[in-house]
């Protein structure tokens, strides 16, 4: 296994704690209404995207090498959604509002890329 692969499933499998323990503290250990939403709404996405980050692997051991862009677009891109709504939910930090929508392109751009990377296939695309 590559460096970058172990770099990509570790975080990966961080991402993947992360969104449980938010998620967790979002249902047990906050009593604002607003926080928990957006603990729940970040540990959700965050959660997913790990996933993601996994299936990617997999598309690239495949042969599409695109799919690897993919992992870092939804690395960063949950990072920046769920990372922002846990700050805003976690302290008075407000204006994080603004990294939300710009992590959201990030996933949305990782999604676009995952599929063109399946589409065009790569070296061994016939086994995709």
């Amino acid at each position: 296994m590559t460096a970058q692969t172990r770099l990509w499933l570790t975080l990966a499998a961080l991402n993947g704690l992360i969104a449980v323990a938010a998620g967790a503290f979002g249902a047990h250990g906050v009593s604002d209404l607003k926080a928990k939403d957006w603990l729940r709404t970040g540990a959700e996405y965050q959660l997913v995207h790990a996933l993601a980050v996994f299936a990617c692997f997999t598309v690239w051991r495949a042969g599409a090498s695109a799919a690897g862009a993919a992992a870092w677009l939804f690395l960063i891109g949950a990072a920046m959604f769920s990372g922002s709504l846990y700050l805003m939910a976690l302290t008075s930090q407000r204006w994080m509002v603004l990294a939300t929508p710009v992590g959201g392109l990030f996933l949305l751009a990782g999604w676009a890329t995952l599929a063109w990377a399946i589409l065009a296939g790569g070296r061994n695309a016939s086994s995709l």
